[in-house]
């Protein structure tokens, strides 16, 4: 049995196994677990390379809590012991004082041994991570936060469809969002094309459910929406070679290419992705992967900003509210890292 620097582990029989025995502590409104909802008190920790944190941005940038929950951002790479912020001056974190994420978790649980993971919510005042569970975190801003969202936020988790919603992610999360890394991590010709199978099954699955609606769930965008799309993004980048998730490139699938299009070019998406970080984060770290580390070129990005068509399906991306507000100066992602800053 192999193990991954996360916890994650591919067992005997070649089967990449995600660790999700994340810290389940919430922060809520009525502050049940010890954590209340407080402006400035919590500093949400992240890289921009990762997809599981990327939802989070995302999803803080669609409700506009950039001013109650701050937000640092870690380096695109990592080592054994955890994400650093190689990014900020003199390599801390500005708010925390920390150059690891170690350090927040340790500073809670003194030695630590599961997946020091992004993204993580610091309890600023205190220094210790409260939480790292990264499903929980977007459902809790969108439900929990909800008296610090702008005035015209969207309704990312509408109580009618939550139970469609709820359906959906679980699909896309196993097949999907955790599928590209069954591949990735396979560690025998058998699971592999297991995993290979079932990734592309569901792509075709949805590839079919989104050939005549606009987004997965409803006439609007859902947590169902920023959840897959951030999968989508890296896949061209990152997962169709050194994930060998290679059927067809994104670009080669008509439906979902244009999907994930849409998408990228709403205010909230595409401009949170930081495709330089995306790429070293993977052929970087991964050297049992890509031992040597190179960092590919390709592939042409400037496409993502070519017509996608979808609007003549209607829908109403943000419902009843408005696009958030352009990113934040210290919050932009650099021009050279993105299409749409070229």
């Amino acid at each position: 049995m192999s193990n991954t620097k996360d916890g994650s582990y591919v067992n005997p029989g070649g089967e990449f196994t995600r660790d999700q025995r994340y810290i389940a502590t919430r922060i809520t409104a009525n502050g049940q677990d010890g954590y209340p909802v407080e402006p400035g008190r919590y500093r949400l920790v992240v890289s921009r390379a990762c997809p599981w944190a990327n939802r989070v941005i995302i999803v803080r940038r669609l409700l506009g809590l950039e001013d109650v929950l701050s937000m640092g951002v870690a380096g695109p790479t990592h080592d054994a012991r955890s994400w650093t912020f190689d990014l900020d001056p003199g390599g801390r974190d500005p708010v925390l004082g920390i150059e690891r994420l170690q350090e927040a978790f340790f500073a809670r649980f003194p030695g630590y041994e599961r997946g020091i993971t992004v993204p993580a919510m610091v309890d600023v005042p205190t220094g210790q991570v409260v939480t790292n569970d990264y499903a929980q975190i977007t459902l809790d801003l969108s439900t929990q936060w909800r008296e610090h969202h702008r005035s015209d936020a969207p309704d990312l988790y509408p109580e009618a469809l939550r139970g469609e919603i709820d359906e959906v992610n679980a699909v896309v999360f196993a097949d999907v969002n955790n599928g590209v890394y069954r591949c990735g991590f396979a560690g025998s010709q058998e699971a592999y094309a297991r995993a290979y199978r079932r990734l592309f099954d569901r792509l075709d699955w949805l590839s079919a459910r989104l050939a005549g609606q606009r987004y997965l769930v409803g006439d609007t965008i859902t947590e169902a929406d920023v959840r897959l799309f951030t999968t989508l993004v890296r896949f061209d980048p990152v997962y169709h070679g050194h994930f060998k998730c290679n059927r067809q490139k994104l670009t080669e699938q008509p439906v979902l290419w244009a999907y994930a299009r849409d998408l990228f070019q709403t205010p909230g998406f595409g401009d949170t992705i930081d495709f330089d970080h995306i790429k070293r984060h993977y052929y970087e770290v991964h050297r049992d992967i890509n031992p040597t580390g190179i960092v590919p070129d390709g592939p042409d990005l400037t496409n993502w900003l070519d017509p996608h068509g979808r609007e003549a399906l209607g829908g109403r991306p943000f419902g009843a509210g408005s696009p958030p507000a352009p990113p934040r100066a210290d919050e932009t992602v650099p021009a050279g890292h993105t299409p749409l800053g070229a």
